[in-house]
């Protein structure tokens, strides 16, 4: 079986339950739900509706703030972005806008104008996005074609450690968390990409792109 990420054919079986069965790249160190068990759009969207991603909430914006804060740091005042994958309630962008950028929006189900993939932008953010991807190879290289030169793209996800209990894990029991990935698994994708990365936060990647 081919992964979806680096396309290699040196996959074998990683984990099985009841619910589903998960396969392991040993190329690119993904780790990712077998194409026949992958959930249809319409179970996506309903249990992205259960979500309670409210903009003014204290809590989910401290949450963000661990991808926001580093990212801030490193952007040019007045800079241009895109929230990619920003859901119903786009409290990252809101943040990002209160600092002086400006952020444009994207979501396959809640902001689908597909207009904005055809710009280029100083940073682009994917907050609780990648873990979705049915097709990350595809996927992946969209977001690094959205940057600039010296663009950054900053990402959230729940990284799988090597060696933890996979099957008790708590982030592969959400029916739309699709792709897993690992410390290994993006230095992969810098390599690929040529980007560099850096992991200012635990499950926080900026990666930028050559000036």
């Amino acid at each position: 079986m081919a992964c979806p990420l680096c396309t290699s054919t040196s996959t074998d079986a990683f984990f099985a339950d009841a619910w589903r069965r998960y396969h392991h790249c040993a190329r690119c160190d993904l780790v990712f739900v077998d194409p026949a068990q992958l959930p249809p759009a319409s179970e996506e969207k309903a249990q992205y509706d259960l979500h309670e991603n409210d903009p003014d909430d204290p809590g989910y914006r401290r949450f963000l703030s661990r991808l926001a804060t580093p990212l801030l740091q490193r952007l040019a005042p007045q800079s241009s972005g895109l929230d990619y994958g920003c859901g119903p309630g786009p409290a990252l962008a809101r943040m990002l806008e209160e600092a002086g950028h400006r952020v444009a929006l994207y979501d396959p189900l809640y902001q689908p104008g597909k207009d904005v993939l055809e710009s280029r932008y100083d940073f682009v953010t994917c907050t609780e996005v990648v873990e979705h991807f049915h097709q990350p190879a595809r996927d992946w290289q969209q977001l690094v074609s959205l940057l600039r030169p010296g663009g950054w793209l900053a990402v959230m996800t729940c990284w799988r450690e090597a060696g933890a209990d996979f099957g008790g894990w708590h982030y592969r029991r959400d029916p739309t968390h699709v792709s897993f990935y690992s410390m290994a698994t993006l230095e992969w994708l810098a390599h690929h990409y040529r980007l560099a990365l850096d992991c200012p936060d635990r499950n926080v990647a900026l990666f930028r792109q050559a000036p």
